[in-house]
């Protein structure tokens, strides 16, 4: 049987000129490129250098002039505000080219930057579409982020304009963005001219005239932009990402090569296309929400859900599987910690088994290393196959997947499977040297990196250099450990920074994260490497039990540490286990294991600025406190 998925990725590796000519025919052009890779800049490599685009254009426009208006575009659904409607291309096409014309009358030109500061509502894709249109370049900010870092991606990113509404809602109740807002206008050095205010009927905003505008005021009679055509190699959007010096790093992502990715993912990866029904069950604010709640299914033309809800909670653990159903969702895309959750709420499947979900084909999953357990439980749950795939905020879609669109392959659980089309993944060792089959090492990427991918970061080439292509020469620094297997697929262990070393044996806590989750009470598990006199650093491991686990501490101790000597041997270590009710993680769902590390081993630490309930910290604290580590006062220092 031929492996198509092989083929390609052999095709795209050895032709990337000729194999991205054809990807690009997905999109329209107002000119269409000649040159398709640009590699007289090394190692700043560019896409389709020639061409000219419009994001916006492929996006909503050329469905509606497709005769396909009335197609419904956005499907809103929010369990916290009781509220549902939809938008169809023709709705979306009026809404945006108003907005851009609303920016346009503000002074608002190509190459302005415009900040976004909203919650999961469609006017927040009316704004990034809208800046798409007129060539402004966008940086959303998760919504209800503290004021400080909003005031440093302000200062970062120096916008002409804010669109921001005057609040955003959780399940805990209603989070007031506009005195966020106002905060960082006035801890920022930077002087933004103009906001604009979406009102929203839980919380009444105060607006600061001349500077901020109301909304649904200020579009009444706004004219209606056209798109402009701009150089594939312009900017679209910048998104932060933290960086580990405290200074946000802003991924700077270009028009056409990102158009072309996305196109080419959402046809090869999820298998989803014009008129079909996709959900990423995440959020604007982060680089899923760009590429696959907004960019993605609009660029093929299909239907997307912006959901303002949890996967628990609004109202119960059956709100995915409920939607799913009604919406008749093809394609699903959420994080293992979503799933986790669910499960631990609804460990028997009962509410999920309660819900006709025949429409579905496939589960996705990423955002964090998905354990096997989470894999295992869903795909025998759902009867459907579950993909777990590997990428991050710099690449912008998927480096490792099943192509469900293309040619399937055997999942294996713990593995996102094979590199994709574009990307030619390597491990190396320290030294830069290739390891084997089944070696760990350093997870890297053989420039150049496909288009979609960063360009840079934003004005900053240095720093882009000296983060991502410094270490390995004529490669792309993924910061991740894992090892590819005999059969190409790869194994995203865990941060480069969770390697520990114990007694000078190099382990993963990915792998003891694993294990642990292999045991029926354990709903998630947190490994961290926490100093030791004598073995240099040992595991330590804190889990999250099922609800209604009737174990004693002693009970779950001994056999947690009776799995692990069990699965990895003598040499693991591991006698420092405790049960939690809930692990520190940030709002997108990874784990804080950084900062746990250094609450473990008494070092100073800032509270991140996307942590989801600070007091998880306190819990963390304690619990490390009784286990023999962590000063009960805390080092945090402030921001």
């Amino acid at each position: 049987m031929t492996d198509v998925g092989k083929s390609l990725h052999e095709q795209s590796i050895t032709d990337p000129q000729s194999f991205w000519q054809q990807a690009a025919k997905m999109i329209s052009w107002d000119a269409e490129p000649n040159c398709i890779l640009d590699d007289t800049n090394k190692p700043f490599y560019r896409w389709f250098v020639d061409g000219k685009m419009n994001t916006c254009f492929n996006a909503v426009d050329r469905h509606v002039h497709a005769g396909r208006g009335e197609q419904v575009a956005i499907n809103y659904i929010s369990p916290v505000t009781q509220n549902q409607y939809t938008i169809t291309y023709n709705e979306l096409l009026a809404q945006v080219s108003r907005l851009a014309g609303y920016m346009l009358s503000i002074g608002i030109q190509k190459g302005d930057r415009v900040v976004i500061y909203m919650p999961m509502i469609p006017e927040t894709a009316f704004a990034m579409l809208a800046c798409a249109r007129i060539g402004a370049i966008h940086s959303v900010v998760f919504g209800g982020f503290a004021a400080n870092e909003l005031a440093t991606r302000i200062n970062d990113a120096k916008p002409k304009l804010v669109l921001s509404a005057s609040c955003g809602i959780e399940p805990s109740g209603v989070v007031p963005y506009k005195p966020l807002l106002d905060e960082a206008l006035e801890q920022a050095t930077h002087q933004v001219e103009h906001c604009l205010i979406l009102g929203r009927p839980q919380y009444q905003a105060t607006l600061h005239s001349p500077r901020d505008a109301d909304w649904q005021f200020s579009l009444k009679d706004a004219a209606n932009a056209d798109c402009i055509p701009l150089n594939a190699t312009d900017p679209l959007y910048v998104l932060y990402t933290s960086g580990t010096t405290g200074q946000p790093k802003g991924v700077v992502r270009d028009n056409g090569g990102h158009a072309v990715a996305l196109c080419w993912s959402m046809k090869n990866i999820y298998d989803v296309g014009e008129g079909e029904v996709f959900w990423a069950a995440s959020d604007v604010g982060w680089v899923v929400g760009h590429s696959y709640i907004v960019y993605g299914p609009l660029l093929v033309g299909a239907t997307t859900i912006m959901y303002e809800g949890k996967p628990i909670g609004t109202p119960d653990a059956g709100a995915f599987w409920r939607i799913i159903q009604q919406q008749s969702v093809k394609s699903f895309f959420t994080a293992p910690t979503a799933i986790r959750a669910i499960k631990r709420e609804d460990p028997e499947g009962a509410l999920l088994k309660s819900f006709d979900l025949s429409c579905l084909k496939q589960m996705f999953l990423a955002g964090e290393r998905c354990d096997p357990d989470t894999l295992n439980w869903s795909q025998s749950m759902l009867g459907k196959p579950v993909i777990d795939h590997w990428w991050q905020t710099e690449t912008g879609w998927p480096v490792a997947a099943n192509l469900m669109g293309v040619d399937p392959i055997e999942v294996k659980p713990g593995s996102p499977a094979r590199a994709v089309p574009g990307y030619q993944v390597e491990v190396l060792d320290a030294m830069g040297e290739k390891v084997g089959a089944n070696e760990s090492g350093n997870v890297v990427i053989k420039q150049p990196l496909p288009p979609g991918t960063l360009t840079t970061l934003w004005q900053n080439d240095q720093r882009y250099v000296d983060s991502y292509l410094s270490m390995y020469p004529g490669y792309y620094l993924t910061g991740d450990a894992g090892y590819l297997d005999e059969d190409g697929y790869l194994y995203i262990m865990s941060r480069i920074d969770d390697i520990i070393n114990v007694a000078g044996h190099r382990l993963s806590t990915g792998r003891f994260e694993e294990v642990l989750c292999q045991h029926s009470a354990v709903a998630e598990a947190a490994v961290i490497g926490v100093q030791d006199k004598l073995k240099g650093q040992v595991p330590l491991g804190m889990v999250v039990l099922k609800n209604g686990v009737n174990l004693s501490d002693d009970e779950l101790h001994n056999q947690l540490l009776s799995l692990v000597r069990q699965e990895i041997g003598p040499v693991a270590s591991f006698r420092l286990v405790s049960a939690v009710p809930k692990l520190p993680k940030t709002r997108s769902g990874k784990i804080l294991r950084a900062t746990m590390r250094k609450i473990a081993d008494n070092q100073e630490f800032t509270v991140p600025a996307t942590i989801e309930d600070p007091q998880t910290l306190d819990i963390v604290r304690n619990t490390l406190t009784r286990m023999g580590y962590a000063d009960s006062l805390a080092k945090q220092i402030s921001d």
